[in-house]
C-alpha cells in the first residue's frame, strides 16, 4: 500500500474538511449537561477525513476548523481546546495507514482504537492540562469538562465518522474486483 500524506488532493481535502468542520462546529451542536461543553458532530468529519487522507490532514482539519470557529464566534480563540481538536484529528488520521477506504476497505479495529486513544488523549489530558497552564482554570472544572468532551466526541467521532467511512468505502471498488483471470 503506497499512500501519500502530502499531495495536492490532500491539501484540497484538508481545506474542504476544515470548512465542513467549521460549519458543523458552529451551527450543529447540542448542549451537554456540563457547562461550556457541547456535543459536536464535527468530530465525525475529522475522523472520516483523517482515515481517508492521513494524520496531517486530520490534525489540520481539527485545529484550523476549531480555531476559525472560536475566531468567528467572537469570544477569543481557546487554544487549549483548539490544540486538543488537532490532537484528536491527528490520531484519527493514523487509521489512514491501516484502512484503505479508497479501495473499499471498511474500518477495522485499529480505526476504532486510534480514535478512542486520540479522543482520550485530547480531552482527558491535553485540553484540561493546557486549560490549567494557559488560562489558570480550576482543575476540577476542566477535568469534568474534558471527561464530558471525551464521551461526547468519542461517540460522535465513532458513530458519524464510521457511517461516513462505510458509506464512502461502499462506493469504491476493491483492489481485487478488477483482477485479471
Amino acid at each position: 500500500m503506497n499512500k501519500k500524506i502530502f499531495s495536492t488532493k490532500t491539501i484540497v481535502a484538508t481545506a474542504l474538511g476544515a470548512a465542513l468542520f467549521l460549519v458543523l462546529f458552529y451551527f450543529v451542536k447540542v448542549p451537554s449537561p456540563v457547562p461550556n461543553t457541547n456535543i459536536q458532530l464535527a468530530y465525525g468529519i475529522t475522523t472520516f477525513f483523517g482515515a481517508l487522507f492521513g494524520p496531517v490532514a486530520g490534525f489540520l482539519i481539527g485545529f484550523v476548523g476549531h480555531a476559525l470557529n472560536d475566531f468567528i464566534a467572537g469570544y477569543g480563540i481557546w487554544w487549549s481546546w483548539v490544540i486538543a481538536s488537532g490532537v484528536a484529528g491527528l490520531f484519527s488520521g493514523l487509521a489512514f495507514f491501516t484502512t484503505d477506504l479508497e479501495h473499499g476497505q471498511k474500518p477495522g479495529a485499529s480505526y476504532y482504537l486510534f480514535n478512542v486513544i486520540g479522543q482520550a488523549l485530547a480531552w482527558i489530558v491535553v485540553a484540561p492540562i493546557l486549560d490549567i497552564l494557559m488560562f489558570s482554570e480550576p482543575a476540577n472544572t476542566v477535568f469534568v469538562q474534558g471527561a464530558a468532551a471525551f464521551i461526547a466526541n468519542t461517540i460522535t467521532a465513532l458513530v458519524v465518522g464510521t457511517v461516513i467511512c462505510y458509506a464512502y468505502a461502499s462506493t469504491r471498488s476493491s483492489k481485487r474486483s478488477l483482477d485479471k483471470e
